[in-house]
């Protein structure tokens, strides 16, 4: 007979490891984007306005912006299980203080401890789908891990704003900590690092032949891959380009759709979350056609382009509801452009170096939403009138557009930057 030791794991043991990794980096994205429909109770309860407002949803980002380069080197070190237990219950403890703050600062420090542990979600599913899937199975893991993460953005959306409107925020947030503590100890009891952990063979090639993956200093890598031009046109690129789906989906959309465009905050809410979807959408779609193409550069601007024109007609120009919806599907599709940068990003560089680029350019997008989000509020808090309902400020139009230019701005920004960038030809660079 066949020994245990001589088999892969069977698909059911390796999906099941890999899905509570998975469903940590969900909960990273319902926390992300949770603040869009509670703006006006968040306002309400700790008096608040926009710019402080934004403020606080972008502390998620500023912990999770900083985590992007040392959690690769903490996976290698720690083991993904360990990594994503730790990561869990932290974000249970982030969640519990959010939920309990008693003012805007400790609830500030809530969302910078949320951030900061669900960080380490992405590279730790990464890591657990290169030894315990096939390396044919390792591009069907990551899209999934993409529609995971798009999951918990929509669970952000309506059923969240039913939740917070039958039991109220901080009820709802206290059960968020629950699970996500549940999550934790299922973690510790379910995840392995690797198959052999639990007597079956390895897809690692490192885990299968005992060799230990060699290290490097972290900045020495980091200096040689800023040295490349093209690293930092596709770290600032998406900034804009994600940035302000991240921007709009994640906190700005929904008070703006209440308050410009009249509508209640469930249908709102639906609207950004279809936005989020064309987003998923839109990226292996797009990446998959700059493959077949065999050129990164030429689609990389057209869709920018094409995402440029789509918020500068929702923005500025008054176009009936239905239309804008289209639009914005349209344009959240196109921003899915951001998969292209990544292949851009670790095809300009040597192979050594491909997952410090990819660390360092992923931080792109996340920058996008931790700079504008507190900076569109800061211009609508300079063009507010003095207008407010159940105790949140509210916004006119005029603000809105003054806040939401500064999203065309950066677009603007990424197109320019984007034609200087060195094509790949989908080759990698030698």
């Amino acid at each position: 007979m066949t020994r245990r030791g001589q088999n892969h794991p069977p698909a059911n043991v390796a999906w099941t490891v890999w899905g509570l990794g998975a469903l940590l980096y969900l909960i990273g994205f319902y926390q992300r984007v949770a603040p869009a429909v509670m703006t006006d109770r968040l306002m309400d309860e700790f008096a608040i306005g926009a710019a402080e407002l934004g403020n606080l949803s972008a502390f998620y980002f500023y912990s999770y912006v900083l985590m992007q380069i040392p959690t690769g080197i903490i996976a290698d070190r720690w083991g993904p299980r360990r990594l994503l237990t730790a990561g869990a219950a932290l974000a249970a403890a982030g969640s519990l203080l959010f939920a309990g703050a008693p003012d805007f600062w400790w609830a500030s420090a809530g969302r910078l401890l949320i951030g900061a542990s669900v960080a380490v979600a992405f590279v730790s599913m990464l890591k657990l789908a290169t030894h315990w899937f096939a390396p044919n199975r390792f591009a069907l893991a990551s899209g999934l891990a993409l529609l995971c993460g798009v999951a918990g953005g929509v669970m952000a959306g309506v059923p969240l704003r039913f939740l917070i409107e039958a039991w109220g925020w901080r009820p709802v947030m206290f059960a968020s900590a629950a699970l996500t503590g549940a999550l934790a100890v299922a973690i510790w009891l379910q995840v392995r690092d690797d198959p052999l952990d639990l007597g079956y063979r390895s897809h690692a090639p490192t885990a299968a032949d005992g060799a230990p993956a060699p290290r490097s200093s972290i900045l020495h890598g980091m200096r040689e891959v800023l040295a490349y031009r093209n690293i930092w046109i596709l770290l600032i690129t998406p900034i804009g380009i994600a940035g302000a789906v991240l921007t709009f989906a994640g906190l700005w959309g929904v008070p703006y759709l209440r308050q410009v465009h009249g509508l209640e905050t469930k249908r709102a809410a639906a609207i950004t979350s279809l936005l989020l979807i064309a987003w998923a959408v839109g990226g292996p779609l797009l990446g998959t056609l700059s493959e077949r193409l065999g050129r990164r550069r030429p689609l990389y601007v057209a869709t920018t382009l094409a995402a440029l024109v789509g918020w500068t007609i929702i923005i500025f120009l008054p176009i009936p509801v239905w239309l804008m919806v289209v639009i914005l599907l349209c344009t959240g599709f196109c921003s899915g452009n951001l998969i292209i940068g990544f292949a851009f990003a670790k095809e300009s560089v040597p192979v050594r170096l491909m997952g410090t680029a990819a660390g360092i350019c992923n931080m792109g997008p996340l920058l996008g939403g931790m700079l504008l989000q507190p900076a569109v509020g800061w211009m609508l808090d300079r063009y507010w009138l003095g207008a407010t309902a159940g105790g949140a400020r509210t916004y006119d139009a005029t603000a809105y557009q003054a806040g939401f230019s500064l999203l065309v701005g950066c677009l603007v920004l990424s197109l320019c930057l984007i034609p200087f960038a060195r094509e790949t030809y989908g080759k990698q660079t030698r």
